[in-house]
């Protein structure tokens, strides 16, 4: 039912990342296991493949492949290292506030150099002291003359120590009013990267802290006007965010269940293949039935996005099942490996450690299911719907795969 949403073209982009992961990125994951160290050039080689500009429309020089063409992208690169998944989808998620907020003149100027690969920008919002209560953010910035000075720690910043373009949210005044968005590039003065702490899983993946101090930046790198940082934040989260991860977490479960059964067809107990065993089966078909139906949520949610639908709580959706079936897809893949399962030398006991960094960003499941019921019980026409508001119709692909 999935690929009816499929065109020839999405296959081909399918096809042309698949190609890129297992060639160039499947051999480079021991290195990033081993040494846990954020890797570089790979995301750098996506940027210039024009693949962080799929959603850029293609009058800035983007692909112009939409939500959906994104979500087959991550889904390939997370199929074989999530970690990989995770760094495109962060700075795809740093377009977003541009697109959403951006004046013509920014996205003249940011757009292009996205699109071209030069430049890889991230999104900054989450901090020590908040995570999704956005309300609660310290860092500040504050009018001085014609520039903007922002102080303050941002964390969980993917691509923190590679991108050269941070999309910061910082306080301008109190209340939900009281946000706004600016772009800081790396090397500002007063903008310095805290120290990388290990992390369970991702490894290759830097998502770091950003300190800032008196960072001094022009008034011209506002984006939208001084208030629309919460716009910034939720958007960019929601829209992008939710199905970013939802396309993380689908690659992650394809590959569980591929390796799960090569593990049942090829290890023989009683004498026969560990498949034919009925507790066995039951568990590869639950993990088979949650990956389509996971599948099948996603692609509606991107499509309805790409048609510029209102789609918040298919979004939600998407995001909550998709990581719920793949760390629920790792656990059965557990019980189905035992043992073995936790050794390093198979790929599972990654793919589980990787799972687990799908839940919090974006905001959790319980986050997820506290939206939707808010979503459900609002009366027809009083909710907000950032699909709605920031709707992006889709335009011609450029055939840039």
């Amino acid at each position: 039912m999935a690929e009816m949403f499929l065109t020839p073209e999405h296959h081909r982009l399918r096809e042309t990342v698949r190609a890129f992961a297992l060639k160039s990125v499947a051999r480079r994951i021991p290195v990033w296991e081993r040494g846990r160290s954020p890797e570089r050039d790979i995301p750098w080689r996506c940027a210039r493949k024009g693949w962080i500009g799929a959603t850029i429309p293609a009058r800035y020089g983007g692909m112009a492949v939409g939500h959906l063409g994104k979500t087959l992208m991550l889904e390939e690169l997370s199929q074989v290292s999530a970690a990989m998944g995770a760094a495109v989808q962060a700075s795809q998620l740093g377009v977003a506030k541009i697109l959403h907020l951006g004046s013509e003149a920014q996205k003249r100027l940011w757009l292009p150099q996205i699109a071209a690969g030069t430049v890889l920008p991230t999104i900054a919002v989450t901090e020590p002291g908040s995570g999704s209560h956005v309300l609660g953010m310290e860092a500040t910035a504050r009018k001085v003359g014609d520039d903007y000075l922002l102080n303050g720690t941002k964390v969980f910043v993917g691509n923190s120590h590679i991108a050269n373009l941070h999309g910061v949210v910082a306080r301008t005044g109190p209340g939900s009013k009281g946000l706004s968005a600016f772009l800081v590039e790396s090397d500002r003065p007063g903008l310095a990267l805290g120290r990388l702490r290990p992390a369970m899983g991702l490894r290759g993946f830097s998502f770091g802290q950003l300190i800032l101090e008196n960072c001094r930046i022009p008034a011209a790198n506002r984006l939208g006007a001084e208030g629309d940082g919460l716009d910034a934040a939720y958007s960019s989260s929601v829209l992008y965010g939710r199905l970013n991860l939802a396309a993380v977490a689908l690659g992650l479960h394809q590959a569980i269940c591929d390796t799960t059964l090569d593990l049942a067809t090829e290890r023989r107990r009683y004498g026969k293949p560990l498949a034919d065993l009925p507790t066995v089966r039951h568990k590869i078909g639950l993990m088979q039935q949650q990956l389509m139906t996971a599948r099948l949520t996603t692609y509606h949610a991107a499509h309805l996005l790409d048609q510029g639908m209102p789609c918040d709580a298919e979004l939600m959706s998407a995001k909550y099942l998709t990581v719920e079936s793949a760390i629920g897809a790792a656990r059965a893949a557990m019980d189905i490996h035992a043992a073995s399962g936790l050794s390093v030398d198979r790929p599972l006991e990654r793919y589980t450690r990787d799972a687990f960094h799908t839940y919090a960003p974006a905001g959790t499941s319980d986050i997820q299911l506290l939206r939707l019921a808010e979503a459900a019980l609002a009366k027809p026409g009083s909710e907000r719907q950032w699909s709605k508001r920031f709707a992006v119709h889709p335009e011609p692909a450029q055939g840039r795969p």
